[in-house]
């Protein structure tokens, strides 16, 4: 669906992501919570990815973590004391990023909301706040956040961060690109680099995009999260403009950098798959489930094993999914965008499509980004409305983006809906670069192009 947030690479874990701290209990518990599994008709999701999530053993927050609770706990009046909370919240969003584990945003809210209430006009827990907010896909409230801040430190450079990467997920480009280019110029580093590298992907500028990438990574202190994370975006960016050789390197890098580090090992699995090594492609991605159960992981698992006949292991990696979102949804994060475009691809009935496709123009009210309108025209497509589906698959397209996915879908879209030309453009610009850009919609996008050859 395209790196929603995933500008925010030092500061924000905007995947949907799931790591328990328990076995399955814990998750039963979690559900219970939650109130209850409302998501349809979903089987019995495997147990074996709810198995303990330690922390990495690169990490070192967990002992920063205790000492930041310890001086709390004997200094409560200190003056200091909103700043150390700020700090703690800062800690639990990037445990979130580390372990998955969806209770570290409800931790990072609480030790934000009592920063803020010792001092309001404390800029760092702002940032915290509005960078959580991303996070939890909450973009409108994370603006406002984001604005007041830069009320109280117009010349910070973290807050243009968090009011771009808003602006980017409400569709406000201009603007973004703006924040962001007041991010850089007063420092170009990791997260500001990162992003000028997104913004450019957005426009259909792959090339200029792995410039600035590389720039960030380069730009990112050694062996940490983010500059691993800016080595797969590096990766991924390789792998959309088909040169598998220098994705595998990307993910190879960061794997040196972080051992087991899940999003190189899914960068892997991607490669494996493209090169049409399924069956490597299964166990790399079965790894990284290992590591963390992240649903995009599990899509891609799913998608692989219905490639090669496994119905009931696919169906297993959608409960997962399903299972996943739950948990978000219990822990205040908006997966509306993300399950709509889930479910659509593996409705059974009418009933099923029409909540997905309610999802979806909910989500797009709320947030009208290119990614927005390309899931609504797929969820409107799907429910076999191709010509309502058109004009949002060609908003999808607006920046020039050359996401293989979303041309792919524009050109599905534009194929039932009566405009041949079209489809024929944006399905082989799709394949353009890299014929095997997904082992569901590439081969999907072939005999479509085929067809359309044809007649």
């Amino acid at each position: 669906m395209g790196r929603l947030t995933a500008v925010a690479l030092a500061t924000s874990a905007c995947l949907l992501v799931l790591a328990g701290t328990q076995r399955l209990p814990w998750l039963a518990q979690q559900i219970q919570q939650a109130g209850g599994l409302r998501l349809g008709n979903v089987g019995t999701a495997p147990a074996q990815p709810f198995a303990a999530v330690k922390s990495p053993s690169w990490s070192t927050i967990d002992a920063t973590v205790e000492r930041l609770q310890a001086w709390l706990k004997d200094n409560p009046q200190d003056p200091r004391a909103a700043t150390v909370y700020a700090q703690l919240g800062g800690l639990y969003l990037q445990k979130a990023r580390e372990t998955g584990d969806p209770s570290y945003y409800t931790k990072t809210e609480g030790a934000l909301t009592k920063a803020l209430e010792l001092a309001p006009d404390n800029v760092p827990a702002l940032v915290g706040m509005g960078t959580l907010q991303l996070a939890r896909h909450d973009f409108a409230e994370a603006l406002a956040t984001g604005q007041r801040a830069l009320q109280l430190a117009p010349n910070s450079y973290a807050v243009f961060g968090v009011i771009g990467d808003a602006n980017v997920e409400l569709g406000r480009y201009p603007e973004a690109i703006e924040a962001f280019q007041q991010m850089v110029d007063r420092r170009p580093d990791l997260s500001s680099l990162s992003r000028v590298s997104y913004a450019r992907e957005l426009h259909g500028d792959l090339p200029g995009a792995i410039v600035a990438m590389k720039q960030a990574a380069d730009a990112g202190p050694p062996r940490t999260e983010s500059t691993a994370w800016t080595r797969v975006q590096l990766g991924n960016l390789y792998f959309i403009s088909g040169d598998l050789e220098q994705a595998e390197l990307q993910y190879q890098q960061a794997l040196l950098m972080l051992p087991n580090y899940v999003h190189a090992l899914g960068g892997q699995g991607k490669v494996a798959a493209a090169r049409g090594d399924l069956r490597g492609a299964i166990a790399l991605y079965s790894r990284a489930l290992e590591v963390v159960p992240l649903p995009e992981y599990a899509m891609a698992l799913g998608d692989l094993y219905r490639a090669t006949g496994d119905a009931r292991r696919a169906t297993q990696q959608d409960d997962l999914v399903r299972v996943i979102a739950q948990l978000q949804q219990g822990n205040g994060m908006d997966v509306d965008l993300e399950m709509a475009l889930f479910e659509a691809d593996r409705a059974k009935d009418a009933a099923a499509l029409a909540v997905a496709l309610e999802r979806a123009r909910a989500t797009y009210a709320r947030r009208p980004s290119i990614h927005a309108a390309d899931v609504l025209a797929w969820t409107l497509y799907r429910a076999g409305q191709p010509l309502e589906a058109l004009p949002y698959a060609r908003e999808a397209l607006r920046l020039g983006s050359k996401d293989p996915h979303l041309l792919y879908r524009a050109g599905a879209v534009a194929a039932a809906a009566g405009e041949p030309a079209e489809a024929r453009a944006a399905l082989e610009e799709a394949l353009r670069h890299n014929p095997a850009f997904s082992v569901r919609y590439a081969p999907e996008a072939k005999r479509l192009l085929q067809g359309l050859k044809g007649a």
